[in-house]
């Protein structure tokens, strides 16, 4: 590493390095002993604005901090609400019962007071210790080292968050001037052409950290890209970066009409940023942006206009990337909803938490004889019904849809004994938990929906399961549909295993990227 760097430099505990070199890009507030500024000013502590230990907000644990935060990559329908259903429906079955109350709080207690025990090590322990924020600001670049000195990557610094450092390179020879925020969006971007070809019209550009651009998602539909930013690094350096990224679709020749920018998203708060929405547009005379001036000034005379059109697997979509859910549509699913297209002809086909209707208008268009589309969410419902009008009326009038919450409509369709004949159910819920401590809850609900199913469909009949909550691993998932099958007395013929799409690449070592599973079954 060059001597006399302009960066400051985070010192970072032997579990602190353990962890990078094993390749995950996060330092936490309690892995860092010390900073070190080039004046030659020091502080032994973590960084944090507060003295004493780290007290989480209500209802956060620290958990929900992912590349995708938030969630911001994952599938699932708009039926988030309907977990709320979840517990009064498992709770019914009492083999599947949750584990003693009192045993689960005194666990997540335990977890509580050691996490608080090791922070309250390094955090400042008096006001008068606290380093200033105009020392070392939000998003300033800072050099992580061992504890005797070695290279271990550099990051943006998050003083309000517990995710202290966020790693973008591990070169020490890499500058951090306009041209590298460049090149590392040309590269992203031609792995997407790679990976996605001609599909690459509509696709996620930027994947946070899977990227090394952490906290920052981009994704591109048709003539518009769409961001959330999720990290105070990324926040600071949005003038270069968004200003990059036009530059370099411009000299693709990819005629864009500006960036829009999806930041309504609680996780901000973690990260000491407020919520906003609405076209970007570069600050004036801002040399990062210089290049792009004329790509960026594109959306002026479309500001009002908030929706377009894509093409995934030859089904058309209107994107509503001002309301719908995330960045407008779920683009995760892509390969997936494909493959259950393959399956779909000749089949009466329930598609649980439809969202836009995607998985469902695939089943349609690969020939499905009937397609029940369901969400709990009446505008996810027409935005689904507006979608299949737009590809033709051979598809409309072999789909009908309803609006119901899915904790109630299985159990019903399995009590009536599957009036309408279903013999292939797919379940793309939302996230049942953004966070470790609620994953017990979530296990159950994915196991209700689950189990369910399993009982309507007739034997020979077809599912597809999905979980986008990379905190519901893939051998938890599915230890959990065993257990639904065994309960269901049924046995699964596994067709086929999947994940999300390469746009959506999983990195070695950062188990946050391998998040989504899509599992294909025939009931037997």
């Amino acid at each position: 590493m060059k001597a006399n760097r302009a960066y400051a430099r985070a010192i970072i505990t032997g579990k602190g390095e353990r962890a990078l070199q094993d390749g995950h890009p996060w330092v936490y507030e309690a892995e860092i002993r010390r900073f070190e500024l080039p004046s030659g000013e020091a502080w032994s502590n973590n960084g944090s604005l507060r003295a004493g230990a780290w007290n989480a907000p209500s209802g956060h644990d620290g958990d929900s901090s992912t590349p995708d935060a938030g969630d911001a990559g994952a599938s699932g329908g708009a039926g988030g609400a309907g977990f709320a259903g979840a517990a009064s429906a498992a709770g019914t079955a009492a083999r599947r019962a949750m584990p003693a109350r009192q045993e689960r709080d005194a666990t997540r207690q335990a977890v509580l007071d050691r996490r608080r025990r090791k922070e309250a090590l390094n955090a400042p322990a008096t006001d008068s210790e606290i380093i200033p924020l105009d020392a070392l600001p939000d998003g300033s670049i800072v050099d992580v080292v061992s504890m005797k000195g070695a290279y271990l990557g550099t990051g943006l610094l998050s003083r309000h968050s517990r995710i202290r450092v966020r790693l973008v390179t591990r070169n020490a020879n890499d500058d951090f001037s306009p041209a590298f925020w460049e090149r590392k969006i040309r590269w992203t971007w031609e792995y997407r052409k790679t990976v996605m070809g001609a599909d690459a019209s509509a696709c996620r550009v930027i994947f946070s950290e899977a990227d090394e651009f952490p906290g920052l998602i981009v994704d591109r539909f048709n003539d518009v890209l769409v961001t959330q930013t999720l990290s105070a690094g990324m926040e600071r350096l949005k003038p270069v970066v968004f200003g990059a990224l036009l530059k370099v679709f411009a000299e693709d020749g990819v005629a864009l009409r500006g960036i829009y920018e999806r930041n309504d998203v609680a996780t901000r708060a973690l990260e000491g940023l407020e919520q906003t929405t609405g076209w970007w547009h570069a600050p004036s005379g801002d040399a990062g942006s210089a290049d792009s001036g004329d790509a960026a000034a594109s959306d002026a005379g479309d500001a009002a206009v908030t929706v377009t059109d894509i093409t995934e697997n030859g089904v058309r979509y209107h994107v509503d990337f001002a309301n719908g859910q995330k960045t407008g549509f779920f683009l995760d699913q892509k390969y997936n909803r494909r493959a259950v297209a393959r399956l779909a002809r000749g089949r009466r086909v329930l598609d649980c938490c439809t969202h836009t209707g995607s998985f469902a208008l695939n089943a349609a268009r690969g020939g499905a004889e009937f397609v029940r589309a369901v969400d709990i969410s009446e505008s996810a419902i027409e935005m689904a019904r507006e979608n299949a009008r737009l590809n033709g009326d051979d598809v409309l009038s072999r789909m009908d849809f309803t609006v119901a919450n899915i904790f109630d409509l299985l159990p019903e369709l399995e009590r009536s004994r599957n009036p309408e004949r279903f013999d292939f159910i797919i379940l793309d819920p939302p996230a049942f938990t953004k966070s470790r401590r609620t994953i017990g809850s979530a296990e159950r609900g994915y196991r209700e929906i689950n189990y369910r199913a399993m009982r309507i469909l007739p034997r020979g009949g077809y599912l597809a399961t999905c979980s986008c909550s990379h905190f519901m691993d893939h051998e938890r998932f599915k230890r959990m549909l065993a257990e639904a099958a065994q309960d269901a007395g049924v046995r699964l013929r596994q067709i086929e295993e999947r994940q999300q799409a390469p746009d959506h690449p999983i990195v070695w070592g950062i188990p946050e990227t391998d998040y989504l599973k899509c599992l294909l079954f025939q009931v037997v």
